[in-house]
């Protein structure tokens, strides 16, 4: 009786239990079967699916999403467009003139960004251009990169059509006489410019910065047409000037007025002869690596540094914390002269490698004590070290008188270099007499100085060092 009593009241309980529900039905195109609760991308909103969309990195990649399933299949046409004129999209350029016209024919918009960079239409095609420009597919661009392909030809003006909305523009191989002609010239939203390689003069470089009324960053690249580039702004917190082998640059950079500037830097090994820092009160970060450097001048006409050999002052800079130098081998008479005339820089970088006949023996006397190396230098970084007498004897100095010295990175300029090899320069260095018993000594090796990651984030101003190494993943440790 018992037993009969428990079966019945096992099967109520059977029957008491709610039978298992089915998975919840994911959103149509979001994949079946096991991989259905899988997609959670595809349960996103369309405006961020969209963004993502604009992100890829070619309009071949944002079109090819539209294939992954329906619900994907308006996607790219709803998404902010992301238009790269290149050998990507097609290896023809008379095909890639009639994908682009079937794109923003196809394209409501509105567009995310623009990029031209293989068409070399001449001037005669300044239809074509109008017509693209002012498509209803590219209206609020904010990202514009055009490069006509010969400095002598204007840029169209239609380009002004996207001055309301353009946040980034790089502009090269063309002229900018339609600058000076414009009647009226307003980029209310652009924080970054590079020019490249384009011709213009020094009233239409003047208004094109006052246009930029909350401009950030600059770049200027093999800049034609002008001695003198003059730079005046309120909000500028960066500037990068560099030039190719077979590209011009002003002979003379001058920032006359410039409040925020917090980076000034020079790529490669040409550049203005001389610059002059009129005014730029929290100027940090000071990169002018060129050897063709004559004159740097800070203040209405105090002299600093003259043909590389810099001149005792009686008033010094103090706001760069970060110093690059590089030339045809800086030797130590050069670099001491340098921190004695910027006495608050917490970082070095020395970017060259040291001649043989270069003299190197320091001698620090405690009569005449530098700044910098008493209480400011925290941080050292020698690229293209090989460790050969010159190399060593320009090393030890600061690991024997840097005193506040936290770091200091050797960036090895060998092909290999082993455990052994490591041990004998730590001997050499006399890192056991060092100034700074805390301070750390790391080996790496340097691939060119990785000067393409230092030029590639000068617009970052979240990284507070573009020249800091750690974040390149071609810097690997010894």
């Amino acid at each position: 009786m018992d037993n009969a009593a428990a079966a019945a009241a096992s099967k109520k309980r059977r029957r008491d239990v709610p039978a298992p529900r089915d998975p919840p039905a994911s959103r149509e195109g979001a994949g079946g079967g096991d991989d259905a609760s899988l997609d959670l991308i595809s349960r996103l909103p369309d405006e961020i699916l969209g963004t993502i969309i604009s992100l890829l990195p070619s309009t071949k990649d944002g079109a090819r999403t539209a294939i992954l399933s329906s619900r994907w299949r308006h996607l790219w046409r709803s998404a902010p467009l992301n238009l790269a004129v290149d050998d990507a999209l097609s290896s023809q350029e008379s095909e890639r003139i009639a994908v682009v016209s079937e794109i923003l024919a196809a394209h409501p918009g509105p567009a995310r960004r623009l990029c031209i960079s293989s068409i070399f239409l001449g001037g005669h095609h300044h239809a074509r251009f109008d017509g693209w420009f002012r498509s209803p597919a590219l209206g609020g661009l904010e990202e514009l990169e055009f490069y006509r392909g010969n400095s002598k030809r204007a840029l169209p003006p239609s380009v002004l059509h996207f001055a309301p909305t353009l946040r980034v523009a790089s502009i090269g191989r063309c002229n900018l006489s339609v600058i000076d002609a414009a009647p009226v010239l307003a980029f209310p939203r652009q924080k970054q410019l590079n020019l490249s390689g384009v011709a213009v003069s020094e009233p239409a470089l003047l208004r094109l910065l006052a246009a930029c009324t909350v401009l950030e960053s600059l770049e200027l690249m093999g800049i034609r047409g002008l001695s003198t580039a003059r730079i005046v702004s309120p909000t500028l917190r960066s500037i990068g000037v560099s030039v190719g082998h077979y590209e011009e640059l002003p002979e003379e950079l001058v920032i006359e007025d410039a409040p925020c500037l917090e980076r000034l830097i020079s790529f490669g090994c040409n550049g203005p002869r001389t610059i002059r820092v009129i005014t730029a009160p929290k100027l940090t970060v000071l990169g002018y690596p060129s050897c063709r450097f004559y004159e740097l001048v800070f203040g209405l006409g105090t002299i600093i540094v003259k043909e590389m050999i810099p001149i005792s002052l009686a008033v010094s800079v103090r706001t760069v914390k970060v110093l690059v130098l590089e030339s045809i081998g800086p030797n130590l008479d050069v670099v001491v002269g340098f921190l004695r005339c910027f006495p608050c820089v917490e970082k070095l970088y020395i970017q060259s490698r040291l001649r043989k006949d270069m003299k190197n023996l320091g001698q620090y006397g405690t009569l005449d004590p530098i700044e910098c190396l008493e209480l400011n230098l925290k941080a050292i970084v020698l690229n293209t070290y090989e460790g050969k007498t010159p190399d060593v004897d320009f090393a030890k100095f600061f690991v024997l008188n840097a005193k506040v010295l936290e770091l200091m990175k050797f960036g090895v300029y060998r092909n290999s270099c082993n455990q052994k090899w490591v041990a004998n320069q730590h001997m050499r260095l006399q890192l056991d007499n060092r100034a700074s018993r805390d301070a750390r000594f790391d080996f790496e090796r340097d691939y060119g100085n990785c000067r393409f990651y230092y030029k590639k984030h000068m617009h970052d101003m979240w990284i507070a060092d573009p020249f800091d190494r750690s974040l390149c993943k071609f810097c690997r440790k010894v």
